[in-house]
């Protein structure tokens, strides 16, 4: 409780910070910026966050998790401005919407495990949002991986899902070969939606292991430009251009980058 009360204190100290800065006597650039520039730097700082986590650097995890806050305050403040909503109206939904979903441990209602407490937020999310679909509210904005990961949690929810991962591998394959059979009939329209459908079945499987997709590609694009780098580097000790060695000569470097670049 004693730690609660502090990061209160802080916290209203933070939103404090944020009317100065967009006060008359403020900063001028905070107070250009609206809730579409303010996004923008928000995803940015989330992206960071993530990042942080997967690198294990705690130090780097807190700065970036106080990034994050200083830009939902921001939008809060943006919103007060337009008679909207005000940081305390977001604090109080988020509150009764946490203990409405957890009956379990804030009522009498028993909820044994992981599974049905699950089904309960889904019933009850549900329930509030009047929502068709269980499809229905995804985020326009999200990366096409992300959603069709988003799309596999939500369905498989209500058991439209294969029993384990390396059922869901079966369909990789099975898309992989009829994505080589559009290729060999230089189907373009077909080779477009089996590429799509490729990525689909690729999200599921990554879900199923506990992986988010759009993270381990985030990973892997990093280690493939630490690695292409020092493909760089090597040609430039050599007095070489990129452009003007061969594709054998790069992927001998390569495969040293291999060895030395996790």
């Amino acid at each position: 409780m004693e730690d609660a009360e502090k990061a209160g204190k802080k916290f209203q100290q933070l939103v404090h910070i944020l009317d100065e800065l967009r006060g008359e006597d403020g900063c001028p650039w905070d107070r250009e910026q609206d809730e579409k520039s303010i996004a923008n730097y928000f995803l940015e700082e989330v992206y960071e966050a993530v990042d942080a986590i997967h690198s294990g650097d705690a130090e780097s995890l807190a700065e970036e998790l106080g990034d994050v806050l200083m830009e939902v305050v921001f939008l809060a403040r943006i919103f007060k401005e337009k008679d909207k909503f005000s940081v305390s109206e977001v604090l109080e939904g988020i509150n009764q919407k946490m203990v409405h979903r957890h009956p379990h441990v804030f009522s009498q209602e028993r909820i044994e495990t992981s599974d049905e407490v699950i089904d309960e937020w889904c019933r009850q999310k549900k329930e509030e949002k009047e929502r068709e679909s269980v499809l229905d509210g995804m985020a326009i904005c999200l990366p096409a991986l992300l959603e069709a990961f988003q799309i596999g949690l939500r369905v498989s929810q209500f058991g439209f899902d294969w029993a384990q991962p390396l059922d869901a591998l079966q369909k990789i394959k099975e898309e992989i070969s009829e994505l080589e059979e559009a290729l060999k009939k230089n189907e373009k329209d077909e080779v477009f939606k089996e590429v799509g459908d490729l990525f689909f079945a690729m999200s599921n499987v990554s879900r199923l292991l506990g992986i988010n997709p759009e993270v381990a590609l985030r990973e892997a694009n990093k280690k493939f430009t630490r690695r292409f780098r020092f493909i760089e580097k090597r040609l430039q000790k050599e007095g070489k251009k990129l452009g003007q060695v061969t594709l054998e000569e790069m992927d001998k470097i390569w495969e040293d980058a291999k060895k030395k670049i996790i």
